[in-house]
């Protein structure tokens, strides 16, 4: 599926806005209009948008409604009706008739819908639930009592749900691009590139040109040629450089479809326990980060997006995951554009029976691989994720997993299966990695040989050794110690650890939620890292504070590990890591 743009061919409409929307509270007829409605903003979450603490909890099923016009000579053109996420899942109507469905919540999908359009005035209905059990991803556990659904989610960020991103309609021609991955091998200076492209239709000829930044033609050939970048201009960490891929459809001399695609050119490699781009070794600095802000929800929110990467940029990040799951295209793009290095998440969260945010390190164990269920919609979220980025060179590794239960009998087997499948669907084969949860550690870990990179999630210091730095600095180090020698040559990545923070609290004594002990917790974690040559990076948890369930330890619904506040007010440890992140 490729990114939606208008070009000389494809024309493009955006239907967001204010729609209709609705709490399903019993039958509702596609057909007719909605009754008893409110209106809510799209793209956005709806939960944040109401004052009605039972509306915005709900959990069950939810109506979204719009009107919009086509112009007769539209219906001549192939027309495709897109969505850049609906959470959880979603079933399209258009003028009354099913048009299709969608399971999951944070990747693109489409339905060409020429039998159901018209000239004038369309009726588009979205029905939506944020439905979680076993077998999805995210995972919870679902009951039923008294006819009440309620969930108790296995993750700690809110359940949002709502239409998401962007819904557009856009035009092709009967023949057209449908499919383009930008494959290329470096030699030396020398890039060849020998892009897969799938047409639908029939076609006369097709024109495959590269263009550098500047907008000059640097190769030329049909679908069939391997094109060669002589001189390439490497895409570099915080230095981006992006080439653009333009195909041509022609049917005799008329041009019928035209598309661009971005694509940088970059190596990487994991060896000797470092992680190498363009050849140089990579240390990942900056953070967790979730699509969280205020009244947006987890609904796109560009200026936001563009403000964190900007102030990650001037702090000396280089570096985020898309925690926990696939984030907007929009913010891969920027990552491209920018230089981010990103490691990509499917939102595979939860995959543990028994957990639950709670006030220790550990959790009773469960089966959870016997009774959770979750590899269909595992791969299915897995496949559209790598099918939407593969082109980003931004995205230097997969994360197919965070905190699931991989010291429980059955893991490996799980993630043998879930890895492979990365590994074949990805045409640039990048690493893959499985983000470590506490318990799983060294000694109990049943899947570390499966995986590239070992990516740490690890709270010394707060879940564990609770206020005593000291000691978590020492069963830290043990710790990384039996990782590298139980795994040598793998370079050792840590993508959570952190401190809940208050705000504006101060400790003449350095006590745990005040920003004093921030910066003592991040200071204990930094001397242990820089002892240990295979630590090859720190992605702190969180950028900002975001919304969860409420909690004991979740002062106001949220987890407060952020160095900002989720209005991105810095606290104190902002100005440690700008100081350290700017000299390493």
């Amino acid at each position: 599926m490729l990114y939606p743009e208008q070009t000389a061919t494809r024309t493009l409409a955006d239907l967001t806005g204010l729609w209709k929307f609705k709490i399903e509270d019993g039958h509702v007829d596609p057909a007719k209009p909605l009754r008893g409605y409110e209106w809510m903003a799209v793209p956005a979450s709806y939960n944040d948008q109401v004052t009605d603490l039972g509306k915005r909890n709900r959990v069950g099923y939810f109506w979204y409604e719009t009107n919009f016009s086509v112009p007769v000579d539209q219906l001549k053109k192939r027309n495709v009706l897109r969505f850049g996420s609906v959470t959880q899942n979603a079933e399209v109507f258009l003028n009354g008739q099913e048009v299709g469905k969608h399971i999951g919540g944070f990747t693109p999908f489409e339905f060409e819908v020429n039998k159901y359009l018209k000239a004038g005035d369309n009726n588009l209905k979205i029905r939506l639930n944020n439905l979680l059990d076993n077998t999805t991803v995210p995972s919870a556990l679902q009951k039923n009592e008294n006819g009440e659904l309620s969930q108790q989610n296995r993750f700690d960020f809110y359940n949002y749900a709502g239409i998401h991103r962007k819904v557009q309609l856009y035009t092709t021609a009967q023949t057209y691009l449908e499919y383009v991955a930008v494959n290329y091998k470096i030699d030396g200076e020398k890039t060849f590139v020998h892009p897969d492209i799938k047409i639908i239709g029939g076609y006369d000829q097709v024109v495959v040109t590269i263009l550098d930044e500047e907008g000059k033609v640097v190769a030329r050939g049909d679908e069939e040629a391997t094109l060669t970048i002589n001189s390439t201009h490497r895409w570099q960490p915080l230095n981006a450089y992006l080439y653009r891929l333009q195909v041509k459809i022609y049917v005799a001399d008329k041009l019928v479809d035209s598309y661009n695609q971005e694509f940088g050119v970059r190596t990487i490699e994991v060896k000797q326990h470092q992680f190498f781009i363009n050849g140089k070794p990579f240390y990942f600095k900056g953070f967790g980060w979730h699509e969280d802000s205020v009244a947006h929800g987890k609904g796109e929110n560009l200026p936001q997006v563009n403000l964190d990467l900007n102030i990650m940029e001037k702090m000396g990040a280089n570096s985020f995951r898309t925690s926990h799951y696939p984030y907007s295209e929009e913010t891969m793009r920027l990552a491209d554009r920018k230089g981010f290095v990103v490691i990509d998440e499917v939102p595979a969260v939860g995959l543990y029976e028994n957990f639950a945010v709670t006030l220790g390190g550990s959790f009773k164990e469960g089966k959870t691989w016997k009774n959770l269920d979750p590899q269909a919609n595992h791969k299915l979220a897995l496949r559209e994720m790598i099918e939407r980025d593969h082109d980003h060179p931004s995205v230097v590794m997969w994360s197919v997993a965070n905190e699931p239960a991989s010291h429980e009998p059955g893991a490996h087997e799980y993630f043998a299966d879930i890895i492979r499948c990365a590994k074949q669907m990805d045409p640039q084969k990048r690493p893959v990695t499985v983000v470590n949860i506490m318990n799983a550690d060294a000694e109990k870990d049943l899947i570390g040989d499966l995986v590239d990179v070992i990516c740490l999630n690890r709270y010394y210091g707060w879940y564990v050794d609770f206020g005593k730095l000291e000691l978590a600095k020492k069963q830290l180090k043990v710790e990384l110690e039996k990782w590298h020698k139980k795994f040598p040559e793998k370079p050792i990545l840590f993508t959570e650890f952190g401190a809940d923070t208050i705000a504006g609290m101060h400790s003449l004594y350095h006590a745990p939620y005040s920003e004093e002990y921030q910066v003592d917790y991040y200071q204990a974690n930094f001397a242990v890292f820089d002892s240990c040559e295979y630590v090859q990076g720190e992605q702190l948890w969180n950028f900002a504070d975001f919304v969860t369930e409420p909690g004991m330890i979740r002062v106001g619904a949220e987890n407060r590990k952020g160095v900002f506040t989720r209005d991105r007010r810095p606290k104190q440890v902002v100005q440690l890591l700008r100081q350290r992140w700017r000299n390493k």
